[in-house]
């Protein structure tokens, strides 16, 4: 098998962990039980030894189709030929409906007849563990060698058979008739899987699960169905035992091909967990935010020794993420090395308290009003803030060249001040307002005094530089600046000029500031949304829904992106891209609104 494009998979999950499905019916990644456990399939790392669990009529010839049930996180792969229409449907129940780390995958032939083979070969803990492989009546059993480690369980509603550490099924099904399997964690000797009502009982469970969270979504505007697949994509996302959101559920995918910048991003950011949250908010989902800022409080109460946070965490609010290489893991398409744990963790990030504290804002205002105990935390953050918004930092894009004082950095330690002022002023709460009012006026100032070029007629990176970042596209939409002031407008035509081509957006030119990294990088697919965001708040309608449905027709097959388009628009990066999709519903959210008060009607 060669490596499939990453746009080639589909994922289902159970809020617990995220399985990627290839086109093939080849499931090729999956952590397991948790986003951030140990891999158990982890082929599109490694073609080789990473891990696979299969299913796929035995055809020379046809076509493949992929798509989800609608309105759901269920995903069936279909394949048509001469012989006639055959699927494989994967899901994961979710705690909802009954138990959680479920993989449940079903072959059927919806017309003709058709020979199966399925393969399960997991290979535990990044492919560093053997196991040892047990048959039985009905299931298989994988054993591994490792100690600490937990077995897993595969029933199978036909025969299997045992090939070099593989669980193999071969089969044939006519018209109607289905072979079920279903992948579990072992420690449960009375599983409800092993009964025959179990997957159709859990199949319809499911569905209904998911069409009655999405069926909450107050969104009723232009491109549903897309808004629809981001925040399910986001719900997936969203740890059912922590209400934490990780940035991605892979780790190891490469922002260029060959290239060293493969990154681990199953892990909690502060920026990208906040940004999602303010997605969710807009769609009308406040239970999300609620349990993200118990969290948060929880973080509030172990604080660094100089009292901030830090930038990122383990799901679970662990802090130590010690960055490794898997040195014998080939990389997708030979991109190494392939890192866990991300070494960006103790890194200084000063914009983390200007999205915290817009979600914060934002949650007061549509969800329920922030606790005394939160505003108490929140209170003591934006007085760290208050003592060290001038400082250099890596920056939201997390240069590894060096600290820098930076123009989003410090744009977000305005927002912190202003929304923190805003919560204080709304509520009535004891706050110091005076304080707090010149720090942030004075960061006002100091961006337009120090950040402002007038030969380049723009604001630029970091203090001292030439180069533009199109995280300054946030400027408006965190309304520091209108977006029809003249240093806006003029900035935005040198972003134009040097950042954007068409609809797609790079993040900054690597050309011209050294970031600590070798080789390019693709364009960022969330810049491109805020670009259209940036352009529908300026009032230019046309061009905006222009680029936001050229930038729809970038997403793969069942609506997902990966972080990065490279040079012929192939999806790079961690997928799907927590960051993307919320990006891509705040803009359809704007855009959508000033069209309707403009009086469109298409």
């Amino acid at each position: 098998m060669a490596y499939q494009p990453i746009e080639n998979y589909g994922i289902i999950g159970d809020r617990h962990s995220v399985a990627l499905v290839g086109m093939d019916g080849s499931i090729d990644f999956m952590c397991y039980p948790e986003f951030d456990s140990p891999s158990i399939f982890a082929r599109i790392l490694d073609d080789d030894i990473g891990g696979h669990f299969s299913i796929q009529p035995l055809i020379e010839h046809g076509k493949r189709r992929q798509l989800y049930l609608p309105d759901t996180n269920i995903l069936l792969t279909r394949f048509l030929a001469d012989e006639g229409v055959a699927e494989v449907s994967d899901f994961m129940p979710v705690e909802e409906v009954g138990p959680a780390h479920n993989l449940v995958r079903r072959a059927k032939t919806v017309r003709g007849e058709f020979s199966f083979r399925m393969e399960c070969k997991p290979a535990f803990d990044y492919a560093r563990s053997s196991h040892r492989l047990e048959l039985r009546a009905n299931h298989a059993l994988f054993v591994p060698d490792t100690d600490g480690l937990s077995p897993l369980r595969l029933w199978s509603s036909v025969p299997l058979q045992a090939q070099e550490g593989a669980a193999v099924a071969e089969f044939t099904l006519t018209d109607g008739q289905t072979a079920s399997f279903v992948l579990e964690g072992a420690d449960d000797p009375s599983s409800p899987a092993q009964h025959d009502d179990y997957v159709p009982a859990a199949f319809k469970a499911t569905v209904n699960y998911w069409r009655r969270w999405i069926g909450q979504s107050n969104y009723h505007g232009r491109w549903r169905e897309m808004v629809n697949r981001s925040a399910l994509t986001l719900k997936l996302l969203t740890s059912a035992k922590h209400g934490t959101i990780v940035a991605a559920p892979t780790f190891g995918l490469p922002e260029n091909i060959g290239g060293v910048r493969n990154w681990d991003y199953r892990y909690t950011w502060i920026r990208d967990a906040s940004f999602t949250l303010y997605a969710l908010i807009r769609l009308g989902y406040t239970q999300e935010a609620a349990e993200f800022m118990t969290w948060i409080e929880d973080r509030s109460k172990d604080l660094n020794p100089d009292g901030s946070l830090q930038t990122m965490y383990a799901i679970d609010g662990g802090k130590n993420l010690e960055e490794h290489s898997l040195d014998h893991l080939a990389g997708y398409r030979g991109s190494r090395p392939v890192r866990i744990g991300n070494a960006a963790y103790n890194q200084l990030q000063l914009d983390i308290y200007g999205e915290l504290m817009d979600s914060a804002y934002l949650y007061d205002k549509h969800g329920e009003i922030v606790s005394h105990d939160l505003w108490a935390n929140l209170t003591r953050l934006i007085d760290w803030v208050c003592d060290n918004w001038d400082q250099p930092d890596q920056g939201i894009w997390e240069i590894r060249s060096g600290q820098h004082e930076f123009l989003f950095s410090r744009l977000m330690t305005w927002v912190a001040m202003d929304r923190g002022l805003r919560l204080a002023s709304k509520r009535s709460r004891p706050a110091p307002i005076e304080r707090w009012r010149q720090v942030r006026d004075t960061i006002y100032q100091d961006i337009h005094a120090n950040f402002w070029d007038p030969e380049l007629a723009a604001f630029v990176q970091y203090k001292g530089s030439k180069s533009l970042d199109a995280a300054s596209l946030l400027m408006p939409l965190v309304r520091f600046i209108s977006p029809t002031d003249p240093r806006w407008t003029s900035h935005m035509k040198a972003i134009e000029a040097t950042l954007v081509h068409d609809s797609l957006v790079f993040r900054y030119s690597t050309d011209l500031e050294h970031d600590g990294l070798a080789g390019p990088e693709g364009t960022f697919s969330m810049c491109s949304f805020w670009y259209v965001e940036c352009l529908s708040r300026a009032g230019d309608l046309h061009k905006a829904r222009f680029y936001f449905e050229k930038m729809l027709g970038y997403a793969n097959h069942v609506g997902l992106y990966a972080e990065e388009l490279g040079p012929t628009a192939e999806h790079l990066g961690n997928f799907p891209q927590a960051f993307t999709h919320l990006a891509l519903i705040s803009a359809a959210f704007d855009l959508n609104r000033r069209l309707e008060r403009a009086g469109y009607r298409g």
